[in-house]
């Protein structure tokens, strides 16, 4: 098949068959980035399928507005998130975050009964509901996780003081409240360059003779030393008494 970037098709998932739109177009991949396993494009959509996938976007709308209905009346601590319909609708996939475990037996028994098909209640983190409901980040652009981002790794509040960031909660953490995924992008230039900065409270020798270190920029270079007589002043790395700095 020619397919390109943007051609709706019919592929088979660990789900059965879903609609979905080519994003990136087919091109050659080294064996050892190769995922396992791999799954075949069944044949590039038709109208009547663009058709049921849009009917489909609709029925998950009502499925939505149905379902919350129902928690409220079971009175269940849950909060739901998203409604997924399967391409051939042989299974719907409720996504809901909560603070603990909930026990939804009772809530699977009604959906069941009114949408005569299998129902699957999936819980997922606060990450992932960002992940899925997306909106903008403190800088302006889409958030990363709804954009490019396939895995969430790890993120530490060390690395924001690492890069000498405000430890304000409000400014380091993205929508879903946890700190944001960006922290970690320069924090490894971040490492690498402090490697060669004087560690806080070493003595060194400046320019303008001998005190303790006290700050670090690592974007300028800079490093910011106390003196006795002069006040706390900014010097150049390169200026630092290499001598004293490694001792």
């Amino acid at each position: 098949m020619e397919l390109a970037r943007g051609d709706h098709v019919i592929v088979e998932t660990a789900r059965g068959l879903e609609y979905g739109e080519i994003v990136i177009p087919p091109r050659q991949v080294a064996e050892d980035q190769v995922v396992q396993p791999l799954r075949p494009v069944v044949r590039r959509a038709t109208a009547a399928d663009t058709e049921q996938a849009h009917i489909n976007r609709q029925k998950e709308k009502e499925a939505f507005t149905i379902c919350r209905e129902k928690i409220a009346e079971h009175g269940l601590p849950m909060k739901l998130v998203d409604v997924e319909f399967t391409f051939d609708v042989s299974k719907i996939i409720f996504y809901f975050t909560a603070e603990g475990r909930v026990d939804f037996r009772e809530l699977v028994k009604n959906l069941a009964a009114i949408f005569r098909t299998r129902i699957e209640l999936r819980q997922i983190g606060v990450r992932d509901e960002a992940k899925t409901l997306g909106g903008l980040g403190c800088c302006g652009r889409p958030v990363c996780c709804a954009t490019f981002l396939g895995e969430f790794d790890p993120v530490s509040i060390r690395m924001a003081k690492e890069q000498n960031l405000s430890l304000n909660p409000t400014k380091i953490s993205g929508l879903c409240g946890r700190l944001m995924c960006c922290l970690r992008y320069e924090n490894e230039v971040y490492e690498e360059a402090r490697r060669f900065f004087p560690p806080y409270g070493v003595m060194v020798q400046t320019p303008a003779g001998q005190g303790r270190v006290t700050g670090h920029n690592i974007l300028k270079e800079t490093v910011i030393v106390e003196l006795p007589e002069q006040g706390t002043m900014e010097f150049p790395l390169k200026s630092i008494g290499r001598e004293e700095h490694e001792r």
